[in-house]
């Protein structure tokens, strides 16, 4: 292909390396810069072939046109203005610069002191300047042009009441999965398999949350341990999928098990992070926006902007009250939603997202933004409300349209069933749907995304049988991750042959799942759950990119595996079932659905009304809620969920005034069928179950 000397003037919109037919148009952002170089290379990026300056810059977008280029042109950037530290500008042209815009990468990033603005081993550390070309150990984008038929796609478009999350590993959820071709096990093509499917379908999720799939880096003090960033929260680029998630050549491939999953009624959520980026602090590389403009990109300290604020923990934040971060943000859920099909994303710390000068603001612009946007505003959205900077927890106070992870429902829940004293006032807040915190502007329970396991901690398995971590595998001397997890082992730490223990570990495991899944709000299960999935103690595996991780689907075929995800299918076909389970309005105990029924009721195990007494008695480990909503046929269907922590078996008595008691499932006895009973039912210890009730309403 023959280039011309120079490049066209082009167009500052839109952003990024754009194709259209004819040629192919740059722009990228930069309120700082004095110049900015656009330089091409070989199709594999080893070797600069063309070197072009950006003619134009329209409203602080620098831009130009290549006439004839086409598809498949390698590029990066390199950006020329002043390096004053202490003023937060870092222009470096020596540094070759990924495009935020990338939709697509070459070559893998390389650790070298090279990729520094400064010379790493300096006596004045970052404020000098490294005159090393960074490009050889640099990345490049690609030029792409999107074009897939999504026509015949249909979005399950499931009402949030009837959502039931499944928070699984790109490349975990398949690493091991015998069925699933070698070359594609670990891959975006393995999520379309047809035994993936059929695996969340059996079980009944209606959503599969992906942990990062933006391309990412590999710390390199992982690296050089020996360690990889498993996990993904570190990225590199917005609009990328990481290449080291797919099997072949083609970005179609995570296109087609979307529309798979689609086509099985199974929404795709992302969980991304815009909150930082891979560049770390101050002190950190520059492969991107700290070289194009790191005094807009990032929130720099006020008195002192030659060092970044870290309110996420990572070195760096970005500065979202900026327009064009902003901007850049929007227009990355906008493309994974049109272009990947993708029907929510889950913001990784998203508090950070809400931050202004003033601190965390429900009102702030990026709310608003995605909330009237006509495409994000109408898919699933989810937040994880904290960072750790000042008032870094918010829990509860995001606006309408976001629904959040409820770390307080997982604590309680995890907490309640491990024995401990005092929990029952508390569990009940988060059995109905945590009005306490989320009924305010309009918002329904399905605001509280309930969970008890995610990613980040024990698993469920590991919940009944460590109470320490066991995190030596990270070579951190076991000092990261989560001290304490509110967890017991019930006798002996680890695995054991002890039926006795073995008996109470897998009795609470169930217990745990019935509590989540009948409870108001939005359920999340973390994927290998079902099937007691373990990571032997580890509870921060971030770095953890082997079989500690990746989910040992033999587990599944086994004996016990087997009974807990048929036990755990039977709980969401029965969340499916009764509407009760899922009320799309949070209860108060009025008189609703009426004649002397109310919609939700509390008592203990002798069937009374628990006093206020009885509210406050640490010692209480019973409780029995009851949620009642009347039927088109004029009778009411209640539903009670009967709790029994303690350690003795418990008869509970069942209120009279229902026609018929029919028990739905006990996780002390997981075999036992749906069957009728009386107006008492014995409990075991550490159990829970489910029983229908049939109210007849009274002849007028």
């Amino acid at each position: 292909m023959s280039l011309p000397d120079r490049l066209e003037s082009g167009s500052p919109y839109p952003l990024g390396a754009s194709f259209d037919g004819l040629g192919v148009n740059f722009a990228v952002f930069s309120a700082h810069a004095e110049k900015i170089e656009l330089c091409l290379f070989d199709p594999r990026g080893k070797r600069e072939t063309m070197r072009y300056e950006l003619p134009e810059c329209t409203d602080e977008v620098w831009h130009g046109y290549l006439p004839d280029a086409r598809p498949g042109i390698v590029y990066g950037y390199r950006a020329h203005g002043p390096y004053r530290p202490r003023d937060g500008h870092r222009f470096n042209p020596n540094k070759l610069l990924l495009d935020p815009y990338a939709r697509r990468l070459v070559g893998a990033l390389r650790w070298t002191d090279a990729l520094h603005g400064y010379p790493v081993k300096s006596r004045r550390a970052d404020l000098a300047f490294d005159r090393r070309d960074s490009a050889p150990a640099m990345p490049k984008a690609v030029v792409t042009h999107d074009c897939f038929d999504w026509s015949r796609d249909i979005r399950p478009n499931r009402p949030w009441s009837e959502t039931v999350i499944y928070e699984a590993h790109a490349k975990g959820l398949t690493r091991l999965m015998e069925d699933v071709p070698p070359q594609e096990r670990g891959t975006f093509a393995a999520l379309a398999h047809p035994k993936v499917i059929d695996h969340l379908c059996r079980l009944g999720v209606t959503a599969i949350e992906l942990m990062p799939i933006h391309a990412f880096v590999h710390d390199r003090f992982l690296q050089e341990k020996g360690l990889r960033n498993y996990w993904g929260y570190n990225t590199l680029s917005f609009f990328t999928p990481e290449p080291g998630y797919f099997a072949g050549d083609t970005q179609d491939e995570l296109r087609v098990a979307v529309r798979r999953l689609h086509a099985a009624g199974i929404e795709v959520i992302l969980d991304v992070v815009y909150n930082h980026s891979c560049e770390g602090s101050e002190q950190g590389q520059t492969l991107c926006w700290r070289g194009l403009d790191n005094a807009t990109y990032y929130r720099l300290l006020p008195d002192e902007p030659r060092h970044c604020l870290n309110e996420t923990g990572t070195g760096n934040t970005f500065d979202l009250t900026h327009a064009r971060v902003i901007q850049m943000v929007a227009d990355s859920l906008r493309y994974w939603a049109t272009s990947y099909g993708i029907d929510g994303f889950r913001f990784d710390l998203g508090l950070t997202l809400g931050r202004t000068e003033n601190g965390f603001d429900p009102n702030a612009g990026f709310f608003d933004v995605v909330r009237q946007d006509p495409i994000l505003g109408r898919l699933k959205l989810i937040t994880e409300p904290w960072d750790v900077g000042l008032g870094g927890y918010q829990l509860g106070n995001f606006p309408p349209g976001f629904a959040e992870w409820n770390d307080r429902f997982r604590d309680t829940v995890r907490s309640y069933w491990r024995g401990d004293e005092d929990r029952r006032g508390e569990l009940a807040a988060r059995l109905s749907g945590s009005g306490d915190l989320f009924d305010s502007r309009a918002r329904r329970p399905w605001a509280s995304v309930n969970f008890v396991t995610s990613h980040d901690g024990f698993t469920l398995a590991d919940l009944v049988q460590y109470e320490e971590r066991h995190n030596e595998a990270n070579r951190e001397d076991n000092r990261d991750g989560h001290e304490n997890n509110l967890s017991r082992n019930w006798g002996v730490e680890g695995p054991t042959d002890d039926p006795r223990i073995r008996e109470t570990r897998a009795r609470i495991q169930r217990s745990m799942l019935l509590t989540l899944l009948a409870s108001l709000g939005t359920p999340m299960l973390v994927a290998g759950d079902e099937f007691g999935r373990t990571q032997h103690g580890n509870n921060n595996v971030y770095c953890q990119d082997n079989e500690i991780s990746w989910i040992d689907w033999g587990l599944l075929s086994t004996r016990q595996g087997e009974a807990l995800f048929g036990f755990a299918a039977r709980l969401i076909e029965l969340r499916k079932r009764y509407d009760v389970l899922r009320a799309p309005v949070f209860p108060y105990g009025q008189d609703s659905p009426g004649d002397g029924v109310n919609d939700i009721e509390w008592w203990d195990e002798r069937g009374r009304p628990l006093s206020s007494d009885d509210w406050r008695n640490p010692h209480g480990r019973a409780l029995a809620m009851r949620r009642a909503v009347a039927q088109e046929d004029g009778t009411i269907e209640a539903i009670s969920l009967l709790l029994n922590a303690g350690d003795e078996p418990l008869k509970f008595r069942l209120t009279g005034d229902a026609c018929e008691h029919v028990l739905l499932v006990d996780s002390g006895r997981p075999d036992e069928p749906e069957r009728a009973i009386g107006d008492t039912y014995r409990l075991l210890d550490h159990s829970a179950a489910l029983v229908r009730s049939c109210i007849q309403k009274p002849e007028p």
